[in-house]
């Protein structure tokens, strides 16, 4: 298999850096879909979008911030629509388990007539060490809303050998594979576990949806984002398919999938969680 026929779009992104290391491990260097490389991708301007895709056969789409948010299902409409024009023969989404919209995406590249797999992922692990929740484990205190559901969360490092093992494995096409960690934990427990890998106090605090929100709006977060949270809180979290434990990387890899205390200590071990908080 060539190198230059694989485009990995937000290949600088959380899952996307860690499906090119996975091929780079594998002896392949695809091609990277961001706006920092050459030719470059950007999802808000279209004129990119040919150079990026020219001579791809296999490509591997993950759309930054959600496939939920407005506007996305258009990007992944054209993008599909251009992808089969140009004779891409293998796409494989990263989509979220439980979101209405990108269930909407899926059924796009699903009907194209392109070979796809859909990697349906629950929340990430990595959101408390390289996302929106880092800032309040930083600080000592947590304040989340809905601290007693239920979330299979999973490692992002799975979810990226899973994507690059369905992306050259045409075995998988034409499945929906959800990718989740192998146990139900709540908020509660997240932030118990981060204090003990850490050994750091964390104080954690119950409070409602709208506190939340608005604690965000004061600190002057940008209305996407905040838009994004909601949605995700509102809609997403409480979905019961969002509360059950796949199997589908034991099936995939052939081993289970890590487990969050797993993923705490091994990022308590880069001294992330023990930085001076700047406020």
């Amino acid at each position: 298999m060539k190198s230059e026929d694989i485009l990995v779009i937000g290949g600088t992104g959380k899952t996307g850096r860690r499906v090119v290391e996975q091929l780079q491990n594998k002896g392949i260097e695809p091609r990277i879909g961001s706006r920092s490389a050459s030719p470059s991708f950007d999802w808000d301007n279209k004129d990119t979008w040919v150079d990026a895709l020219n001579g791809i056969e296999r490509m591997y789409v993950t759309y930054y911030p959600d496939l939920a948010v407005p506007g996305a299902k258009e990007a992944i409409e054209s993008l599909t629509y251009l992808a089969k024009e140009l004779g891409v023969k293998k796409m494989v989404l990263l989509s979220g388990k439980g979101e209405t919209e990108a269930e909407a995406c899926e059924n796009i590249v699903m009907d194209s007539g392109i070979g796809y797999t859909i990697v349906r992922a629950s929340w990430f692990n990595q959101n408390w060490s390289e996302s929106f929740f880092l800032d309040p484990i930083l600080s000592g205190e947590v304040a989340l809303p809905m601290s007693d559901v239920l979330i299979p969360f999973v490692d992002v490092n799975d979810i990226a050998e899973v994507a690059a093992t369905v992306l050259l494995d045409d075995s998988y096409n034409g499945e929906i594979i959800e990718v989740t960690g192998p146990e139900l934990i709540t908020f509660k427990d997240i932030v118990n576990i981060i204090s003990k890998a850490s050994k750091r106090r964390l104080n954690f605090y119950d409070i409602t949806l709208e506190q939340y929100i608005e604690g965000m709006k004061q600190m002057q977060i940008p209305h996407d984002v905040v838009w994004l949270i909601e949605y995700l809180f509102s809609h997403v979290l409480t979905n019961p398919k969002n509360q059950l434990v796949v199997n589908d990387i034991e099936r995939v890899l052939g081993r289970k999938a890590k487990t969050f205390s797993e993923y705490a200590q091994e990022t308590s071990e880069t001294g992330i969680w023990n930085q001076v908080s700047v406020t």
